[in-house]
């Protein structure tokens, strides 16, 4: 009975695709045109002569559950990426013209990758299309001779999920326009020429944003206080811009995040933000070049959970707290050097077992270097104190065949007090007191039997 039902399904299925309609003739037109622009030469209607849905070069995708009569073309992704994502290879020459997209009316998806990386080819104006609305993901990946700007040219894209633009030479600023993206999940806009500065409301209504990285770019300017509105954001990532001003305080309502990259922005000298504290979720954090000034605070007992830390020239002083070696028991990465950092180093930062580098290079730090021999060779070069001319290690770790290199550390003296301390303390008034006490009672029996 089962077998039957079984081959009752298959043969339903069967049936319904051999009874779809063909791919409507002007959508087939459509992709081969688009591919004979991304890739000249190659003979894409000999390759594949039949119906694009039923029998298509990867990267091309039908959609077949539509309410409509016909499929349609949902994706259109090129450039070969692996024997995993054998995409069509893209020329060197290749072009997009947006008109072509025109007959596509449900494309949910347009991808390039190292496509456009030698003739110089203008960002799409896609906003101009009559079926702009259905396009949900837009990804360009190593493109660097896209060139233009964004604006006005996407604002249209009412549904876009996912906005990719990585490695390309797009530049120009951003406008009102993005506040238009409601439902945008991902906004990745790395190094490309973007600059100027971020709309104040420019992520209030992005509250379904999960992953925001516009890192090495020119971006300036504040970070709007509108970004505590992206509660679901996991990943923000604005590292290698020229962002001033104060780290904004509302940080605190974006509870998801988990890896929180600032480095290298020009944000000022307004001390180590506190709000890291209430970021529950926090994994990674990173602040490096940015001259915050202040000390590192005793805050570690609310951020257990993190992983890897930079902070990095920032203008640090003051000691490096216990703490961290109590309470970051998942850190794998500690990286607090190029900063004024005084006093011992804590030994309870030898007792964190996951760590793997942990990077105190030129500061001001002192006294003996109080790890193990075990923890030296287990971190080896990634274990570094140079630059910190009053740290000393003992003899016994400096003779140790350990897996670093510890010549540029001197060894620590062993205890020494010179004759004249100890002939200072054997006569100072605590110590011969007994002695002129014992001497007059002597003397006074002396005179007593006389």
């Amino acid at each position: 009975m089962a077998q039957w039902r079984l081959s009752l399904t298959i043969f339903t299925i069967l049936a319904a695709a051999a009874a779809q309609s063909p791919l409507n003739p002007a959508e087939q037109e459509a992709v081969y045109r688009i591919l004979d622009s991304v890739s000249p030469g190659t003979p894409w209607r000999s390759l594949f002569p039949d119906d694009l849905c039923s029998s298509a070069p990867h990267g091309v995708s039908c959609d077949y559950f539509s309410s409509a009569a016909t499929p349609h073309v949902t994706e259109l992704s090129f450039g070969y990426v692996s024997d995993f994502s054998p995409n069509p290879a893209c020329n060197p020459n290749s072009t997009l013209n947006p008109s072509l997209l025109s007959p596509l009316p449900r494309l949910r998806k347009l991808m390039f990758y190292k496509c456009f990386v030698q003739t110089q080819t203008p960002f799409p104006n896609l906003s101009s299309l009559s079926h702009a609305s259905s396009l949900e993901e837009l990804i360009f990946i190593e493109n660097p001779a896209l060139i233009g700007t964004l604006h006005g040219r996407i604002g249209n894209l009412k549904r876009l999920r996912r906005l990719i633009l990585t490695g390309t030479g797009v530049s120009g600023g951003i406008t009102e326009w993005i506040g238009k993206f409601a439902v945008l999940e991902q906004l990745t806009l790395s190094r490309n020429g973007f600059s100027g500065e971020i709309p104040i409301n420019a992520f209030r209504n992005m509250t379904k944003l999960k992953i925001l990285d516009l890192s090495n770019n020119a971006f300036e300017g504040s970070l709007p206080e509108s970004i505590g509105f992206a509660t679901w954001l996991l990943k923000v990532d604005l590292s290698h811009n020229k962002f001033s001003g104060k780290i904004p305080e509302n940080l605190t309502c974006l509870k998801n995040v988990q890896f929180l990259d600032l480095s290298y922005n020009n944000f000022g000298n307004f001390g180590f933000p506190l709000s890291l504290a209430e970021m529950p979720n926090l994994k990674e954090v990173y602040l490096s070049g940015n001259s915050l000034g202040g000390e590192i605070p005793d805050i570690w007992e609310n951020m257990r959970g993190i992983m890897g830390i930079g902070l990095s020239s920032m203008g640090l002083v003051g000691s490096i707290p216990k703490s961290m070696g109590v309470h970051l028991r998942n850190a794998c990465y500690i990286g607090l050097d190029n900063n004024m950092l005084q006093g011992v180093v804590p030994h309870e930062l030898g007792d964190l077992e996951l760590v793997s580098e942990l990077n105190l290079e030129n500061n001001n730090l002192s006294g003996r270097i109080p790890f193990s021999a075990d923890f030296l060779s287990k971190l080896g070069g990634k274990l570094k104190l140079e630059g910190n001319l009053d740290l000393c290690i003992d003899e016994t770790l400096k003779s140790a065949k350990l897996s670093l290199d510890l010549g540029h550390i001197k060894v620590c003296r062993k205890p020494y007090v010179s004759r004249n301390a100890l002939f200072h303390d054997s006569f100072s008034p605590s110590s011969t007191f007994p002695f002129l006490a014992l001497v007059l009672g002597v003397l006074a029996l002396i005179m007593v039997s006389m």
